[in-house]
């Protein structure tokens, strides 16, 4: 798969919440060959910020050629993007990264009618939970957290996954505490687990998934720099010695950020 470096053209800016933000672009050909739970990297127009920033797709419209982009205001470079306007052009780079594999793993796949997947989402995870809800054949249950009722993408997701429950921190919607707390609450089972968000949850759903005795693929976020695997300043640490590295070690930028939860110590 082939990266991209081009203009894209901003097609709609919306705020969801507060400090998170909705991008649309216009870029048919990274649009083309994307696939969920990839990112892009974007490029601030300042050029005291030479460092790109990585954003994990939202939504892949390859039919009208743009993609959605769902952040949080974090530091200078998003907050330069969030006070951007439709029509402005801004340069980016991708597709990035590996997807989330549609078919599971070798033991189970949920293309297969009957097979059940379980998203798990917290906080700015959430947004690539979005088009893989999208994607995926079989029976389809979707667990998001948040800290309170300042939700995003619930309207979406209720729309894309057969079943959504909600966690919140402060109990203020859906079941009160974290994704596993729901996941506990509703009885939910399934034949693969895909999750995105920080690494304590990430930890927790590999510790669920492990007992359920099903396959759970995690999206790692981490702070990145160049964003193509050539830095090694975002790493994470692996079952297997890596043929990059040698050390038990791989790149979330180049080698993820799709791992299976076998694959890496948390």
């Amino acid at each position: 798969m082939a990266k991209i470096q081009s203009m894209a053209k901003i097609t709609e800016m919306a705020e969801l919440a507060e400090g998170i933000f909705s991008m649309w672009l216009q870029a048919p050909e990274i649009a083309g060959q994307a696939v969920p739970g990839q990112f892009i990297s974007l490029y601030c127009q300042d050029r005291d910020r030479l460092l790109p920033r990585p954003i994990s797709l939202c939504e892949i419209d390859r039919e009208q050629g743009i993609l959605r982009l769902v952040y949080r205001v974090a530091g200078a470079g998003t907050k330069e993007f969030s006070q951007m306007s439709s029509g402005v052009e801004i340069r980016i780079m991708g597709p990035l990264g590996n997807g989330f594999p549609l078919d599971g793993c070798e033991q189970v796949s949920v293309m297969e009618s009957g097979k059940r997947a379980v998203l798990i989402g917290g906080g700015i995870g959430i947004p690539p939970l979005l088009q893989l809800s999208k994607e995926l054949a079989g029976e389809v249950t979707v667990v998001v957290g948040y800290r309170n009722s300042d939700t995003f993408l619930l309207k979406e997701l209720k729309k894309a996954a057969d079943h959504l429950l909600i966690a919140t921190e402060d109990g203020s919607l859906g079941t009160k505490g974290n994704v596993i707390d729901a996941i506990r609450e509703n009885d939910v089972h399934g034949d693969v687990v895909y999750s995105c968000g920080p690494t304590p949850m990430l930890r927790g759903v590999k510790t669920w998934a492990a007992a359920e005795g099903i396959p759970a693929w995690l999206s790692m976020e981490e702070r990145m720099a160049c964003g193509i695997g050539a830095c090694l300043g975002c790493v994470c640490q692996t079952t297997e010695v890596d043929d990059h590295s040698k050390v038990k070690n791989k790149r979330i930028c180049k080698d993820g950020p799709v791992f299976l939860s076998t694959e890496i110590e948390l």
